[in-house]
């Protein structure tokens, strides 16, 4: 049986994307490292998967066998999943305030050591062939847990992603759901050629041209979310994802804004290694509803309620 989008829970998970902003921000901000903008992208991804009930997982059992396989192929955006392990349990609040210190669990890249985190995501593009192995253990072993890949649209350009998307169709891998936080930004710039009037920009590497597409003809089954921060369209793409009757795999594409939420870097090219300072972390603080000097208290006791 699947969960229900009620608007008490679709409060609770704008309240949780909010938050989840803010202590993003504030944690690159205090360790002066991280990417905020590929945080901000997935933020609404998140926080439908992991607060809505979609994945089966146990804070208090981190590797119980029969948990859905959460895995970040996008690890440069551990910084946004750290705030909603800690949330939910696996780990202290506390480490928050510690992000990207020496010594400390939680850097930049994700790594298996930190409880709810499966895999190190060190080179991108090694997500989706790590998921196909995974996923073909847990067939054999009649387990019926699913592996979800959050991957990145600039991340696609790694052709390790198509030879295991060839596999996992070959081998009717429908324990596997990727979702694909299309932002059309990666390090380098835009994927996919932007409709800016005169000053239109190029991509800066191969156009990746329809990600829905390409994942099809490799035999997966589609399906396009045109608004990858709506709540109510993310909820209706995990529902079909979770209950297709398929012997393929299913891949959402999500389409998403880098940087969502404050002005100064949404959808700009540039601030991928950035961390805002200045007048452009005061706008920052401002759109999250910060004060413009940041919170007095340590990040983990940060809230989404009324600005301190």
């Amino acid at each position: 049986m699947t969960p229900a989008l009620t608007s008490a829970l679709e409060a609770r998970l704008e309240d949780r994307a909010l938050w989840l902003r803010r202590t993003v921000l504030e944690m690159a901000v205090r360790a002066k490292s991280g990417h905020i903008t590929t945080a901000f992208s997935q933020a609404e991804i998140l926080c439908v998967l992991y607060y809505g009930g979609w994945l089966r997982v146990d804070p208090k059992d981190a590797k119980w066998p029969e948990r859905d396989r959460f895995i970040l192929s996008k690890g440069q955006g551990g910084l946004g999943l750290y705030p909603v392990l800690a949330d939910l349990g696996f780990f202290s609040r506390r480490e928050l305030d510690d992000f990207a210190g020496r010594g400390k669990i939680l850097g930049v890249h994700a790594e298996w050591n930190i409880p709810g985190v499966e895999i190190i995501s060190g080179s991108l593009g090694h997500g989706l062939p790590i998921a196909t192995g995974i996923a073909t253990a847990l067939k054999r072993d009649g387990n019926p847990a699913k592996v979800v890949v959050l991957l990145g649209d600039a991340e696609l350009y790694e052709g390790s992603n198509w030879e295991a998307a060839l596999y996992a169709a070959h081998a009717g891998l429908d324990n596997i759901v990727c979702v694909v936080d299309c932002n059309g930004l990666g390090t380098i710039g835009y994927t996919d050629e932007r409709a800016r009037g005169d000053n239109a920009e190029k991509t800066d590497g191969p156009d990746l041209g329809s990600v829905a597409d390409r994942f099809s003809a490799f035999g997966f089954t589609p399906r396009i979310i045109s608004d990858g921060h709506d709540f109510g369209a993310l909820w209706a793409g995990f529902e079909w994802a979770w209950t297709t009757r398929s012997s393929q795999p299913r891949v959402v594409v999500a389409r998403t804004k880098k940087g969502k939420g404050c002005r100064v870097f949404e959808d700009k090219k540039g601030w991928h290694y950035r961390v805002p300072s200045g007048a452009d972390l005061v706008s920052a603080r401002c759109d999250l509803g910060l004060p413009e000097n940041g919170f007095p208290g340590p990040v983990s006791e940060l809230t989404s309620g009324a600005t301190p």
